[in-house]
């Protein structure tokens, strides 16, 4: 798959999971709502309820910012499978004027972000490449 269908998948699919590296190197893998602009993937922590707000994903990309997010779409007809990944390098955005753009666009996705915008902090991920594999082409 090329790197555009494959970002053409992504940019369309309505939940991804997020992954990233611990200290202690193993996978820390969580289901994640998003946006994409060009090469830039943004994951903003929200309202939902949570135990804490220093969340191990944060904790993980402050230590290592590699990071892999990958959607997939699964159907009892096999010919309409496909799944994609997007490999790239996370930084953690906190300030509020720069989190209004990203903000924005995570609106138009999900209806909730537009009664109850994320107070962040804001996940962007520069993606470094963009893989992916389909039973047929899209369509």
């Amino acid at each position: 798959m090329r790197a555009e269908e494959a970002r053409q998948r992504l940019a369309n699919a309505r939940v991804a999971t997020l992954a990233t590296v611990t200290e202690a190197g193993r996978p820390h893998v969580v289901p994640v709502t998003f946006a994409v602009d060009r090469d830039h993937l943004y994951i903003a922590v929200d309202a939902k309820p949570k135990t804490t707000r220093d969340l191990r994903r944060l904790r993980n990309i402050r230590a290592d910012p590699r990071v892999a997010v990958l959607a997939d779409q699964y159907d009892e007809d096999w010919a309409r499978l496909w799944w994609v990944r997007a490999d790239g390098r996370a930084a953690i955005i906190e300030d509020p004027a720069r989190m209004a753009g990203p903000i924005a666009r995570l609106a138009e996705r999900y209806r909730p972000y537009q009664e109850d915008p994320p107070a962040g902090p804001l996940i962007d991920i520069t993606v470094e490449r963009w893989t992916g594999w389909a039973a047929s082409p899209a369509g």
